[in-house]
């Protein structure tokens, strides 16, 4: 298998890349400080929803570098997050199935850390996301 050329990423991509990750980081932070969930404060809160928008508005510029992997995990991050809390959502309505949503919202709130965490260490050290 070939690998693919890659060129360098512009400073603004790498840039934004942090910023949206410390964006998402701090709403995170304000979801176990604060009254919020973690849940409710990464999916609805202005740090987040900036993020989100942050990441497709630059997402063209991270095209073929290595950082495009991070611009990919960021947003899959945030819509896999939503479509959990929709199943979650979704099982609160039946008596049975409150116990399965309360699982289901504490393990999405650990991998949205998870997730987070590992995505901004690995562009901390120059890696894409996926390989290695």
């Amino acid at each position: 298998m070939e690998a693919r050329a890659e060129r360098e990423p512009l400073p603004s991509v790498l840039t934004v890349a942090n910023v949206v990750y410390a964006l998402h980081g701090f709403a995170i932070v304000v979801g176990i400080a604060g009254t919020a969930t973690v849940i409710g404060s990464f999916l609805m809160s202005l740090p987040s929803i900036a993020a989100v928008i942050l990441n497709y508005a630059k997402r063209s510029d991270a095209r073929g570098t290595w950082v495009e992997s991070h611009y990919r995990w960021q947003i899959r991050t945030f819509w896999f997050s939503i479509a959990w809390v929709l199943v979650a959502s979704f099982l609160f309505v039946t008596v049975i199935g409150i116990p399965f949503a309360f699982a289901i919202l504490a393990f999405v709130t650990i991998w949205l850390a998870y997730r987070i965490g590992k995505g901004w260490l690995r562009l901390r050290d120059g890696r894409r996301m996926y390989a290695d």
